[in-house]
């Protein structure tokens, strides 16, 4: 039997109704003065989005050399040089390929020349994750470097871009989530007249800001960066979870509302799922792995 509330109305009707209700006087997007698109000069556009993974890899190549300054170091600068390079590849490739593969699989094989359309958006940072991966594991090899300890110190990186990633998500006004009555909540201009949770600030906070304040003090100050796997395990258990428990604040995208339904959890809480296990599994078995750290190690580099 369905709960009713005052004046008859059945429960989840009521509170439908006082959101919209609450629409007027909450956090409007349009009214922030938020502009997806950054610079334009003529025909040409700079998106935030851009910019975002501009910042993201730059300030990752950054904090990159500072880590490599430090004691033991798994590489040189010319390899962190090189980083950026394989790093970005496998972020592009490995996003969007996850995005086609995990996302919108029938739509692009049915449409397989839509999947280089990279300015329509889409990418999958699971997809990204084994971009990622595979990029390290190729230049680790190639010059004889240890690869598990090399994604340690990339690791320590990511969040920044995950950070600006995020942001840039709020900006354009896109992945917003789901209908709330908090006083935080924001009416997107493609959410309809529905006050909703800012889901990208959220992860923005948790996979941004705490995860890279919780792997810079393991690296900092303690001796993690010289048990492989511990650091890149923190990272991938503490995504993982982060991500699991946003998606319950997200709203499905369209064309995986029924996939939702159907297995009672988002596509990407499915995909965070193996992260959440083997961040546990590198976490527990690192100690098992420390080594004595020599000096840096490797061929020369190939830029």
């Amino acid at each position: 039997m369905r709960t009713q509330a005052a004046g008859g109305k059945p429960l989840i009707v009521s509170q439908i109704l006082s959101i919209a209700a609450d629409a007027s006087t909450a956090i409007r997007y349009d009214q922030l003065g938020l502009d997806p698109i950054a610079l334009q000069v003529g025909g040409f556009a700079l998106r935030w989005y851009s910019l975002a993974y501009l910042a993201g890899i730059v300030g990752g190549w950054w904090y990159l050399l500072r880590l490599i300054e430090r004691p033991g170091a798994p590489m040189a600068r010319r390899h962190a040089d090189d980083m950026v390079f394989y790093a970005t590849l496998g972020v592009i490739l490995g996003g969007r390929l996850g995005y086609v593969l995990f996302y919108k699989p029938a739509f692009y094989f049915a449409n397989p020349g839509d999947i280089l359309r990279l300015w329509d958006g889409g990418m999958s940072f699971h997809g990204g994750v084994i971009g990622v991966t595979l990029g390290i594991m190729y230049m680790a090899r190639k010059n004889g470097l240890n690869w598990l300890r090399i994604h340690d110190y990339v690791a320590c990186v990511v969040p920044i871009g995950l950070l600006t990633g995020r942001l840039a998500n709020f900006v354009n006004g896109e992945l917003w989530g789901r209908a709330t009555d908090a006083p935080w909540g924001v009416v997107f201009p493609t959410g309809g007249e529905v006050v909703r949770h800012p889901s990208q600030l959220y992860e923005a906070g948790l996979e941004g800001l705490l995860l890279f304040a919780i792997l810079a003090f393991l690296f900092w100050k303690t001796d993690a960066r010289y048990q492989p796997g511990k650091l890149v395990g923190v990272f991938i258990l503490g995504y993982g979870l982060a991500r699991f428990f946003v998606e319950f604040y997200r709203e499905a995208d369209a064309h995986l509302v029924e996939f939702a339904q159907a297995t009672h959890l988002h596509m990407g809480q499915w995909l965070s799922l193996p992260m959440i296990l083997g961040g546990i599994y590198l976490v527990a078995t690192a100690k098992g792995r420390r080594e004595r750290v020599e000096g840096i190690a490797g061929s020369e580099s190939v830029a």
